[in-house]
């Protein structure tokens, strides 16, 4: 990137890198700021480069992958089930792909900001533990707001039960960027509490997906790794230790995380209503996922469009002789992909996964031979990716804006860090 005067740099360079620092609290608020910051640093991006005349960013086989999918979203809610709900998404799906390429440009062309992004993500992780401790122990959050439920802790985000949701999702890159802090003794012993507390924190937070894919990707960056082994086994046998002892105390947690779980799939057998079987999670998802697969079946090539399952499973053949069919969305990745979008769509998902697990695949061989392909710091980012990737599991919508731009986080890092390794240039943020 080049500018002409300081006014241009604080244009097309400095306000994007303000809004991009800002993202992790923005994401706290909720998805109007977070969405709105996205999409002004790609225009202010486009507009850079059609200043500019400079479009090589986009001239790579990743970035006309994406715009081929975003088109065949845009066709397919054209021609599939036309509502103009599903074609705002489709339409203005793009911006992801254009943000992510604005932030890879401007961090190779200076990647001290990155330093402004991490303390803002260290700020919220500290507050979301003060208040999220003190929300679970009195009930009420240091504003005097409740959780919309019980057995659960919503802190800041109030009515949306998403604390473990963002810590989970942002605690990856949160852990990867601090390589490159952890300098002074002191303050790598604060970063290393703040690890600890966010992990019980999610936990107490009784986000039982959170739980699970905190843990995946911890596994992934100990199997993966080749220095954080150590520091990532201990502060995950921390957080186990100190949940122990936070369940004993008060067990309103373990009970949400394990004990209802165990009873939602039915494997206690109580039967308290008259359940019988198995369920997949709950007898709610497992009916989620029958009338899922129930739409696949008549609409195998395109599906029945973006976002449009909603509509879809409240009708009596897709619903018949199943109570809970109904929702904004199946639950799952896979199976929204092939209900909403398609085999055709699924086929877009099918190829991001064969190239990760190539590369992961390639990385574990030469692991095994005392080398690495990808550095800690993109082990960590790949392990914050990959819990999206993991099937088996309850997830969030697709086309859930918030849930789009808390993945994408990893990816302009991803892009910067692999440029660099590439021409074995140092990663320089100081």
């Amino acid at each position: 990137m080049t500018f002409n005067s300081s006014l241009e740099k604080n244009i097309f360079y400095n306000f994007p890198v303000f809004l991009f620092s800002l993202l992790p609290f923005f994401l706290i608020t909720g998805p109007f700021l977070s969405d709105l910051s996205v999409s002004l640093i790609g225009l202010i991006f486009l507009i850079y480069c059609f200043k500019e005349k400079k479009f090589n960013y986009f001239h790579n086989n990743f970035f006309y992958f994406f715009l081929i999918f975003c088109g065949y979203l845009i066709l397919n809610s054209l021609v599939n089930n036309f509502n103009l709900d599903s074609l705002k998404i489709s339409f203005f799906y793009f911006r992801y792909g254009i943000f992510v390429i604005a932030i890879a440009a401007m961090l190779n062309f200076d990647s001290k900001f990155i330093k402004y992004f991490f303390y803002c993500i260290l700020i919220c992780f500290t507050a979301l533990i003060i208040d999220g401790f003190y929300q679970y122990f009195f009930r009420l959050n240091i504003f005097g707001f409740e959780s919309p439920a019980a057995n659960r802790v919503s802190s800041f985000f109030g009515k949306e039960l998403i604390l473990g949701s963002y810590l989970s999702k942002i605690w990856p890159i949160f852990f990867g960027l601090s390589i490159f802090f952890m300098k002074k003794k002191i303050f790598s012993f604060v970063i290393i509490l703040i690890f600890i507390l966010s992990e019980v924190l999610i936990f107490v937070s009784g986000d039982r997906s959170a739980f699970f894919i905190m843990n995946f990707s911890a596994i992934f960056v100990i199997l993966f790794s080749r220095k954080l082994l150590k520091l990532r086994v201990i502060t995950l046998l921390s957080s186990i230790f100190l949940l122990i002892i936070i369940s004993l105390i008060n067990p309103i947690a373990k009970e949400r995380v394990f004990d209802q779980t165990f009873d939602q799939m039915n494997l206690l057998k109580k039967n308290e209503n008259k359940q019988v079987g198995l369920y997949i999670f709950s007898i709610q998802h497992t009916h989620h996922y029958i009338a899922a697969y129930r739409i696949f079946l008549d609409n195998k090539i395109l599906g029945v469009g973006v976002k449009n399952f909603r509509y879809f499973c409240s009708k009596e053949k897709y619903s018949k002789d199943i109570n809970f069919a109904c929702s904004s969305h199946p639950h799952n990745t896979y199976l929204q992909i092939l209900v909403e979008v398609g085999i055709i769509g699924f086929i877009f998902l099918i190829f991001i996964i064969f190239y990760f697990f190539k590369y992961v695949l390639k990385h574990f061989i030469l692991k095994l031979k005392g080398k690495y392909y990808f550095s800690d710091f993109e082990i960590c980012l790949l392990s914050g990716i990959v819990i999206y990737l993991w099937p088996l599991m309850p997830t969030g919508s697709v086309f859930n804006n918030w849930l789009n731009i808390v993945l994408i986080l990893n990816l302009p890092f991803l892009i910067w860090t692999r440029n660099l390794s590439k021409n074995n240039l140092p990663h320089s943020i100081s």
